[in-house]
């Protein structure tokens, strides 16, 4: 049954990973990131190692997607005030 269970879990995570890889949209990006944080923390229970699931799941799936969509949107928002710039002058 674990065996069974660890095989889930490392399918579900490549799958997951290869999604995040694959994937160009920044803000789709961070979701699938988070999607992947959650199979990872998820993995990580499986093999027995709680302690690295909890900070899986802190970094992975909240921080890291959290931090990726505060810098697209300020990146979007310095364009779009250079570009309201431009057009005054």
């Amino acid at each position: 049954m674990t065996n069974a269970l660890t095989l889930i879990a490392l399918l579900l995570t490549a799958v997951t990973a290869t999604a995040a890889a694959l994937t160009r949209d920044p803000v789709r990006q961070a979701a699938v990131l988070a999607l992947l944080g959650l199979c990872l923390a998820l993995l990580f229970t499986v093999l027995q190692a709680p302690d690295v699931a909890l900070s899986q799941l802190g970094v992975g799936s909240a921080i890291t997607p959290l931090l990726i969509l505060l810098t697209v949107r300020r990146v979007r928002r310095q364009e779009h005030s250079e570009e309201s710039s431009d057009r005054t002058e």
